[in-house]
């Protein structure tokens, strides 16, 4: 893996107009500072990105060009296919789906109804969960394109509120509810069944950006930043121990500690870091901060880059509580459709609670047990997330672990917390 070049000497592409000015970008400045791109030819496009390497900034890191090519190809098959945007950023650590929306929403525009035109859909829509700021602006941003005409002819988009629940941004979730159904996951391919049965490209907000970009500029200029492997810039967002909390557009690859450094360094030692969200893992500080963060570097640790959050955790807090109170909310956030999710989850979340704050000796066994019935026996990838942190949690604070087994604790579990959590939703929330 090689990584090109320096990152010192990376400047920003997706949020550069925004730190230029301080301020959104309409249509107007939009205009001014990008070209329209001039091809219609969806084989152009998919070869383009094809070639640049674009791998989704949604979590899973999947080669773009080929999910455009399985759409376009099981689109013409079925007469009909779907774009949907996902923007919804269920996650509560991430803010970079909302700062792009918020920063460049016309490059986000713009790569979904190119995407629209090489998978050969008519329809796209742009989902953002409901009572998220920016849904106004989002709008504005629509029908400024239709007023000018700046739209592609023939392409539909539409802004869509999506119910509040964790895996409602699940990708089969979204494709499901953009259909008529509840936004829940479902056990179907997109790319082949997705939106009302049709196939369906669904990827993260920051993915169409860097399409556009690509359209605009050539898979060869993507490819001057990142790495071999995952070409690009992508979006972290940074929080916990740092002077300087927010998002950052940094080149694949770049380390934590690169990371760290334009944020103004640690505010405090860390002790552990969290990479990916809240279905990540948690890693040791010492021995991860100088790594490169991209998919095949981190894969030898046996972790993945995922959605772009990295969170620090001071040496003064405990590693246990903070992943006790997450498991509990994922536990909550749950489809409730099929068993390990709606008895194993919150088994695990009892048995943690139990270690972290009972000084329980048993339930580390316990804990162990139903992590093990939990894995890979979902209707859905969701329980096998809260299992990664869960396990990382105990192996990276096992000195915490044998702590509170011994029925001493440690002297940081009242500590507030340094992950942050929403407010539970109301009894009745809908799914649709």
């Amino acid at each position: 893996m090689t990584i090109a070049p320096p990152f010192n000497e990376a400047p920003p592409r997706l949020l550069a107009r925004w730190l230029q000015t301080g301020r959104p970008a309409d249509l107007a400045e939009h205009a001014r500072q990008y070209r329209r791109p001039a091809t219609d030819s969806g084989a152009e496009i998919i070869r383009a990105v094809t070639a640049a390497g674009l791998r989704g900034r949604g979590g899973a890191w999947f080669p773009t060009g080929r999910k455009m090519q399985a759409v376009a190809t099981h689109g013409a098959a079925a007469g009909a296919a779907y774009v949907v945007v996902n923007a919804a950023e269920s996650e509560p650590a991430s803010s970079k789906d909302q700062l792009l929306l918020q920063a460049a929403p016309h490059l986000v525009l713009d790569g979904a109804e190119l995407a629209a035109v090489a998978v050969g859909a008519r329809q796209v829509s742009v989902c953002l969960t409901r009572g998220a700021e920016g849904m106004a602006e989002l709008r504005t941003a629509i029908a400024e394109r239709r007023a000018a005409g700046w739209h592609r002819a023939g392409v539909s988009i539409t802004a869509v509120g999506t119910p509040r629940w964790y895996t409602s941004s699940d990708a089969t979730a979204l494709a499901r509810f953009i259909g008529g159904g509840p936004a829940k996951p479902q056990a179907l391919a997109t790319h082949v069944r997705g939106v009302r049965g049709k196939p369906t490209m669904v990827s993260n907000a920051e993915t169409f950006a860097h399409i556009a970009l690509i359209a605009r500029y050539g898979a060869r200029w993507f490819r001057e930043v990142g790495t071999s492997d995952a070409p690009g810039t992508w979006l972290v967002t940074l929080s916990g121990a740092v002077v300087r909390p927010g998002v950052y557009e940094v080149p694949v690859g770049a380390s934590a500690a690169d990371i760290i450094a334009l944020a103004g360094g640690a505010s405090e030692p860390w002790q552990a870091m969290l990479l990916g969200g809240y279905c990540g893992s948690w890693l040791p500080a010492e021995a991860m901060l100088d790594r490169p963060l991209a998919p095949e570097a981190l894969a030898a640790a046996g972790v993945a880059p995922g959605v772009g959050i990295l969170i620090g955790l001071p040496a003064n807090a405990c590693g246990l509580a903070e992943t006790a109170r997450v498991v509990t909310w994922l536990a909550g956030q749950s489809a409730r459709q099929c068993g390990p999710c709606f008895n194993g989850l919150p088994a695990v979340a009892e048995e943690l609670a139990a270690l972290t704050w009972h000084r329980d000796r048993r339930a580390l066994s316990r804990a162990r047990f139903d992590l093990a019935m939990v894995y890979q026996r979902g209707g859905c990838a969701y329980p096998n997330g809260t299992v990664a942190l869960t396990e990382s949690a105990l192996r990276v604070f096992a000195d915490d672990v044998r702590r509170h087994l011994a029925g001493g604790g440690c002297d940081w579990v009242t500590r507030a917390p340094t992950l942050p959590l929403p407010e539970p939703l109301p009894a009745g929330e809908p799914w649709r």
